[in-house]
């Protein structure tokens, strides 16, 4: 899911050291490891699913943030003009903001794993120094495509700085009767100009302007930059209203394939312009749907860890619940998944309550015995208490190279990576442990001499097993729970 540092390249991980697959059967070959930053879990190899901040217009950029990161979206893209925080009501996401208000958002969106991808729709007028400013903004922000419908006399300043900047500039279609609504007169506009400008393609807007989505954009083959990506109730008609991608008029798989064929890569923004006060779980879905057509067609790998109604899980009756798209704790027992992993990457969100104690289980042989077979990354409200019990700390055995906990109430980010005998923990944006179970080598014993509980040594423990999160009687939530077979 999350990296706590803005990049403009989108899968840029820094990676701390290389591992050697052994495990039988396979053949040995190096595989890097997000070993120091949380990975992207974008669903297509290419694709990055965003939310536009427009969606949520009534609430403020931060609480848009949040947003975006409950329904597991890694990008946004912003818009000029929406109020920032509920601190600080006054001030506005806006290119024109102070580079002291750049560093308090970057910082907001570093905390939440979210990253600013695009910008729009802003105005770029045939002003040089106006242009700079927003070009500027979106270098310091690490934005990759500007949203913008520019009038004619500005495409030769635009492309010049989109050259010097290497910032895309996408032109945006609103519906007719717009400069922009059909796509015949964005390639005119685009005639003779770089590949830094491109179309910045809405599905919404071309479908109430009575123009099918998947026809102009085999027009704009090799054009598109950035995709507002929307399905409605009704084709042709000014006042149709947004729907859960899938259940509209617009063919969103045709669409998804379309570009796929295309070989497009970029982002999608999710544009949601219905049901204003309480429209998180139609995005979620779009998200939920999204991910489901697009690994269908291009696989990263990353697969959501647990089915929302749980099918793939064995737990007690009535122990956990998913509601609001997060997995909550009830009481009554841990919740196994049913199935095994050996080599993979597993990133999740918890947040526990004052006092909780929980843990995330992995490679459990048996789980009925989940203590001497299974290996425990310990949940805890604080790194208070023992050496090895601490938060963070892979239990009884490992400490924490530092704490990067956050207080109870808030949402921690974990990426949990295991690759034959080493272990890596990136908590919060940074790794905590570094872990190599062939230094394990007796039992109840840890290399540094102190005495653990298990009756195998950890060099010996089975290399697959079960995944498991733990039920240690206090309430504990998680969410964005994906995982990556290595």
């Amino acid at each position: 899911m999350k990296p706590v540092i803005i990049i403009s390249i989108a899968f840029l991980l820094l990676i701390s050291g290389m591992a050697v697959i052994n495990s039988c059967g396979q053949s040995s070959k190096p595989v890097a490891l997000p070993t120091t930053y949380h990975p992207t879990i974008d669903a297509y190899d290419g694709w990055h699913l965003a939310v536009q901040a427009w969606t949520f217009k009534k609430f403020t950029f931060y609480e848009t943030v949040d947003k975006a990161a409950a329904a597991g979206l890694d990008w946004i893209e912003a818009y000029p003009g929406q109020k920032l925080s509920p601190d600080q009501p006054d001030e506005k996401m806006h290119h024109s903001i102070s580079t002291e208000l750049q560093a308090q958002v970057k910082q907001k969106l570093a905390n939440s794993g979210v990253r600013v991808i695009n910008y729009g729709v802003v105005p770029l007028p045939n002003d040089e120094a106006a242009c700079r400013e927003v070009f500027d903004f979106a270098k310091a922000m690490g934005i990759q495509t500007l949203q913008s419908e520019p009038p004619d006399d500005a495409f030769d300043l635009i492309d010049k700085l989109c050259q010097e900047y290497q910032i895309n500039v996408a032109i945006h279609n609103h519906p007719e009767p717009t400069h922009y609504w059909n796509p015949d007169i964005v390639l005119k506009a685009l005639e003779g100009r770089s590949q830094w400008l491109g179309a910045g393609c809405d599905t919404g807007h071309w479908m109430r302007s009575g123009i099918n989505p998947i026809d102009a954009l085999q027009k704009l083959k090799g054009r598109v930059k950035a995709v507002h990506l929307k399905d409605l109730n009704e084709f042709g008609v000014k006042e149709a209203h947004d729907v859960v991608w899938g259940a509209g008029k617009a063919n969103i798989a045709g669409i998804l394939a379309e570009l796929h064929a295309q070989g497009y890569k970029g982002s999608f923004s999710i544009e949601y312009e219905y049901n204003w006060d309480n429209s998180f779980p139609e995005v979620a879905a779009c998200v939920q749907y999204f991910n489901t057509e697009a690994a269908k067609l291009n696989p990263t790998g990353w697969t959501d860890l647990i089915a929302p109604d749980l099918s793939n899980c064995t737990l007690p009756a009535n122990s956990w619940s998913w509601d609001n798209f997060q997995l909550t704790r009830n009481g009554g027992g841990y919740i196994w998944m049913n199935e095994q992993y050996g080599d993979f990457i597993l990133d999740l969100e918890y947040k526990v309550s004052p006092g909780a104690n929980s843990g995330v289980f992995f490679r459990t042989a048996d789980v009925n015995d989940y203590v001497n077979t299974g290996i425990e990354v310990q949940i805890h409200d604080s790194t208070d208490g023992t050496k090895y019990g601490m938060n963070g700390a892979i239990y009884d055995c490992l400490p924490p190279s530092k704490n990067m906990s956050k207080p109870a109430g808030e949402w921690n980010h974990y990426t949990i990576t295991c690759q034959a005998n080493k272990i890596y923990v990136v908590l919060n944006g940074a790794q905590i442990i570094d872990m190599d179970l062939n230094q394990w080598t007796e039992a109840r014993k840890n290399p540094d001499g102190t005495p653990n509980k298990f009756r195998t040594a950890y060099k010996d423990m089975a290399r697959d097993g079960h995944i498991g999160l733990q039920d240690h009687g206090q309430p504990v939530w998680f969410r964005n729970l994906k995982i990556k077979e290595l």
